[in-house]
Order: structure tokens, then sequence, then C-alpha cells
């Protein structure tokens, strides 16, 4: 890791922003002295809450936008059918309050996408968070001002908000891909993407209806979708690893059982690779007998869920483990599909299992033996155009009433990339990740002095669970302000060494992985024309918060601490 440099500039005025009015009621924003503030705060989801808390309850004037009409980021649009969370409830939700945690009752294992957003509302009510929210509030830019080290923050309504500091909390799976389908504006009848899915109930009874994609928001839908359709025709690309979620109702007993070991849970969590409190198999995969690792398998994939993929600590750095984690899946599947042709056309062979995140599902590959269930794999017979009655590939037209696109997002640089951030020199950050994403510690960005990244590229992000995740930045966040605020510091920007060196060793570690092997959205692979690069640090998330936390303590190692001119 590159040493610290500091360049030190005296300054005129202290830079601290604490000239500033209360904030006019959630929700509204105006060009007054009010909007000189210490942190805008970008995205209204998980993280954005705690950075806007966290921040707050330090001393700092903090304002949060928000693009939506509501709170809650990726489960305030993520609404289509089937849509829950992967990540066990009881550990998908904030631990930095206990009283938080033990007054929430999660009432499955695996929460859907109405209790999480019931979840992050009450916790908005309970920490009277909306007053410093602006709602249906987009940023179009963001500007460093080199003399001040100051953010002019844009939105779309023309207001101009000052920070010292901006968060960007806009999520790695925010902006929605729609692939360009030649004459999908003509189609005459319904068309939704899974990801800005309307409020409003949609109703599939009697319909012809296609989706398009099978990946996780495909996984969870099409089982729903095609018990009212009159007929169902997926649309395959690339099939995906699916293990069944296990879902299930949490007791009284259950719940009361974790609340009374919460804090143990955590300490295990946050001691993990992936930040929650599963623990794999004490020995490596090849090291078991035939018989351990069947047994082993079973176990985990009777618990259900994405944790398949770490049964055993090497499954996704040997080819040999995971071949053998991929035959136990393959036999699992083939015995629950009912035509064997399906069944090659629904089970992976590009990729090794886990390398692209495995999906979880209720009864997703059973759903093939419906009579009223068609799968057409689009690598075979490509979709060649949309017109006002339906679909028509290579070999075929299917005429249809509705199309359902779970085509996934533009993930980790989407959002970024739809915002002007504009740096130093004029420096526009699209234009600096134009070939591959540059971070350190997926917290900085050389060029961009006072602009932090939540859940960014460099970082392990959606290997980890997401809010604890985020809870762990926002923390580095305002340690980092607090000790600027301590020192004299007016700005905190990565070196171009550091970063250089993140980058390289984050794609170090990717390289003794399986990950690189697979054409993911890991890789940009699922965006024409993204350069391809493993986006995340994929050493772990106990790994990386004692990185972060040595760079700290070494008073921020490989960042420049600015003072300005006096």
């Amino acid at each position: 890791m590159a040493g610290k440099t500091r360049s030190e500039r005296p300054v005129t005025g202290k830079g601290s922003g604490r000239l500033w009015r209360r904030f006019l009621p959630y929700g509204l924003v105006s060009n007054v002295d009010a909007q000189r503030l210490d942190v805008v705060v970008v995205g209204a989801g998980f993280a954005g809450l705690y950075a806007l808390h966290k921040l707050r309850t330090q001393g700092l004037s903090v304002r949060v936008v928000e693009a939506a009409s509501a709170l809650g980021g990726t489960w305030y649009y993520n609404r289509y059918p089937g849509a829950r969370c992967d990540v066990e409830s009881v550990d998908y939700c904030y631990s930095f309050s206990d009283e938080l945690q033990q007054e929430w009752t999660w009432t499955e294992k695996y929460a859907t996408q109405s209790e999480i957003l019931a979840y992050l509302n009450w916790v908005a009510d309970k920490l009277d968070l909306r007053r410093d929210i602006a709602l249906s509030t987009r940023v179009v830019s963001a500007v460093l001002d080199e003399t001040t080290l100051r953010w002019t923050v844009t939105t779309d309504g023309g207001v101009t908000l000052s920070a010292r500091f901006c968060v960007m909390a806009t999520g790695p799976l925010s902006a929605a891909l729609t692939p360009d389908f030649n004459g999908l504006d003509s189609f005459a009848g319904e068309v939704y993407h899974t990801a800005e899915w309307p409020h409003e109930p949609v109703d599939f009874a009697g319909k012809r209806v296609a989706v398009i994609g099978t990946g996780s928001s495909g996984i969870q839908s099409i089982p729903i979708i095609a018990e009212q359709a009159r007929h169902l025709y997926v649309f395959q690309r690339t099939p995906n690893y699916s293990v069944p979620a296990g879902n299930e109702p949490l007791s009284t007993a259950q719940l009361d059982g974790i609340k009374a070991r919460y804090r143990e849970r955590r300490r295990l969590s946050w001691r993990s690779g992936g930040g929650s409190p599963h623990i794999t198999a004490p020995k490596p995969t090849m090291e078991c007998t035939p018989e351990e690792r069947r047994a082993a398998f079973e176990k985990r994939w009777q618990l259900g869920g994405v944790l398949f993929s770490k049964t055993f600590p090497d499954q996704l750095t040997d080819q040999t483990a995971n071949d053998e984690a991929r035959r136990f899946y393959e036999a699992k599947v083939r015995a629950v599909i009912d035509d064997p042709a399906v069944a090659d056309l629904l089970i992976p062979t590009d990729h090794p299992i886990g390398t692209k995140r495995i999906c979880t599902d209720s009864n997703y590959f059973q759903t093939f033996n419906k009579p009223n269930v068609s799968l057409i794999s689009v690598r075979a017979t490509p979709i060649e155009s949309v017109d006002t009655t339906g679909i028509k590939t290579t070999d075929a037209h299917y005429d249809l009433d509705m199309i359902v696109l779970a085509t996934g997002f533009d993930a980790m640089t989407g959002a970024l990339a739809n915002i002007e951030i504009l740096g130093r020199d004029g420096l526009r950050l699209r234009d600096e990740w134009a070939h591959g994403p540059r971070t350190y510690l997926g917290l900085g960005v050389d060029g961009f002095p006072n602009l932090f990244l939540i859940s960014g590229p460099g970082a392990p992000a959606v290997l980890a669970n997401m809010v604890l995740h985020a809870e762990a930045q926002v923390n580095w966040i305002a340690a980092a302000i607090a000790y600027l605020d301590g020192h004299g510091y007016a700005g905190i920007e990565a070196t171009r060494d550091a970063a250089d060196g993140w980058v390289a060793e984050c794609a170090r570690r990717a390289d003794a992985t399986l990950f690189t092997k697979a054409d993911s959205w890991y890789m940009g692979a699922n965006v024409p024309g993204k350069p391809r690069g493993f986006m995340l640090f994929v050493g772990g998330f106990a790994t990386y918060n004692d990185i972060c936390a040595e760079v700290a303590e070494a008073g921020y190692k490989g960042f420049d601490l600015v003072k300005l001119p006096r």
C-alpha cells in the first residue's frame, strides 16, 4: 500500500460550513443560506439513511437528496412480484442500535421488499430522519471548487447546495439497464422493468407474458407470474445458478432466541467474509471424504440461500472444489425438472458456481414443468425485434400482451456515471473511469477531494451484507471527518499512487479466485462497451475493514490531508 503524502496549504477561514439555518420542512429545498452544509448525501437507501443519522449525531449539518418520491433506495424501486432479500432478515438490518434490533420484529427468514421498506420507514421515523431528506429531487451534478474544496451539488429543479463533503450513497444496483431491442417502443401491450415496477398491482391473469432475463429478479418473479398468466414465455440469454431459499415464517420462539444472542451473532458477522454469521466447513473440500462432502452440501442446501457457494472454504478459489459443488447442484436441479432438454438449458455450463451471485428461489425450476410455461434460449435463437404484437426471434414470432424486462443494472458505476461529477481541473469522474473505475479503498478517488463513495468499486459491496457494509463505510467516513476537523484540515484526497496500488491489489486478489472466469456484472460484462475488470474487493468483509482501520490509524495513509491558504 502506498505511503501517505500530505500537502498542507494554509486556509482562509476554517471551511467549516457552519453558517446554516434550520432546514425547511422535509422534501423541500430552496436557494438560501440554509443550503450551506457540512455534508450532502446522495441517496436515501440503507447507506444514505445511516449516513444522515451518524453524521448528524456528530454535530454536522447534513442534507440527503433522493430522486424517488419516498425513501428506501433499491427497496423502493424493486417491488416486482416475489422481490425479497437473499440475506436473512435478522442480519439484513442495522446493527448500530440494539434498541432497533430488539424492537423490530421480522416475520420471515428472508424479508419481502414490502417488509424491508416498512422497516426503513420505521427507522426513519424512529430516528427523526425525514426532516433532513429532500425527496423527488435528482442530483444532476456535483462540482468541486478547488479554492475552497467545497462541493456544489445541483438538482434537477435548479437548486444548489454547497457542502464541505459529498457522500455518494447511490447504490451499486440502482441504474436499471434496458437492452436496445429494435422496435420495443412500438409494442402495443404493457411493458415493465423489474427495477422500475409500478406501485399499483399488475394483473397477469389471462395474459400472454414474456419475461426477458433470468437473473435474480427474473428468477424471483417467474414462478409468481406463471401462476397467473395464460402463458409465460421466458427468454433466457444466460442460465444462472439458483438455490432454494428455504424461506419460512419466523416464530416468536425463534425471534426471541435470535434477539437474546444478537451480540454474538453480530460479532460473528463483523468478523466474517460476507457480513453474516455463516461459518464454512473446517476443512478444504477435497480433504473431506465423499460422504462428508455430500453431507455438508446437503446441510447447506436444506438451509437454503446464496451461502451454498461457501459450503467449503475453497469453493471459489479451487476449480476441483468448485466442480464438486457444481455436480451436487446439477443433480439437485435435474431431479426437479421433468424434461432433460429443458434442464440442459437451465443449468449453467459457462462459469464456475458462485462466480456470478447465486440466486435464491421458490420453486423456480419446477415452474418449467408447467404446461403454460415455455423457455426460449436467445443464445440459440436471438431476439431480432419487437413489434406491435410481440417478440420476433430468428425462428419464431411470439404473440404477447405484456413484456417484463428483468434485464438488470449497469452495476457499481452506472448511477455515478449518470451524475456530472467534476473534480480537480474540471475532470469528469466518468471520463476518469472510462477504462475502468479507480478508487482507494472503495472510499476515495484521486482528483476528487472530500468526495466519498459508499458500496462503490474497490469495496466488497455486493459481496457482503450491504447493511453492515454501509455502516462500516459510514463509520469510517464519520471518523475521517472528525479527524480533519480536530486537526485543522479542510480536505482529504486519495493519492494517485494509493489508488493505483489499491486497483492492483483488488485485481491481484480477484485473479487468485475463480471470479474472473465468469462474464458477470461484477466484471461489467452485461453492459455493451463497458470496460471488463472485476470491480470488487474480494478479500472479505472483515479483512477489508481491518485494512481501512489500519489506514486510519496510520493518520490516513494514502490520502493527502489538505489545509487551504490563510
